[in-house]
């Protein structure tokens, strides 16, 4: 709505109004492009709701269906903490790749981010450990480092 807008453009954070939803009118191709152009939405409470009469399943298909934010939530600390969020997809694939930091971070942020990571898709898993052959740490050009199995 009209608060949360301002506050986004206060905040410098790309933002769609209700007319500017309007004027995709479900237009696939138009939904398709704003789904792929972001990697995650944010909608006001009020508004919700009414996203899939107005832009269709397009987000919904790609999986990236606006999470609700209410009046008393910080926008920018809204945005901070879905841009810090890591989604584990589970499928049948055997082998699964995770980023757990950048070059910014310290060593020991590193070693945190990568302990809650390896935990939380252990407790994901049906025999949690057993499930585990092996884990590997690596960076973006460096060689691969074996830290279980």
């Amino acid at each position: 709505d009209a608060v949360h807008c301002e506050q986004a453009q206060r905040a410098g954070i790309p933002y769609k109004s209700v007319e500017d939803l309007k004027k995709l009118n479900k237009n696939k191709k138009l939904v398709k492009k704003l789904a792929l152009s972001f990697d995650a939405f944010l909608a006001s409470q009020v508004l919700v709701p009414q996203i899939p009469r107005l832009l269709g399943p397009g987000l919904n298909k790609a999986g990236k269906f606006p999470t609700m934010i209410v009046h008393t939530d910080n926008i920018e600390a809204k945005v901070t903490e879905m841009r810090s969020v890591v989604k584990f997809q589970l499928k049948k694939v055997l082998c699964m790749g995770v980023a757990v930091g950048n070059v910014g971070m310290t060593p020991d942020e590193l070693r945190q981010n990568a302990l809650m990571a390896i935990n939380f898709l252990v407790s994901l898993l049906k025999k949690n450990w057993n499930n585990v052959k092996r884990l590997v740490l690596k960076s973006t050009m460096g060689k691969p480092i074996a830290i279980y199995g």
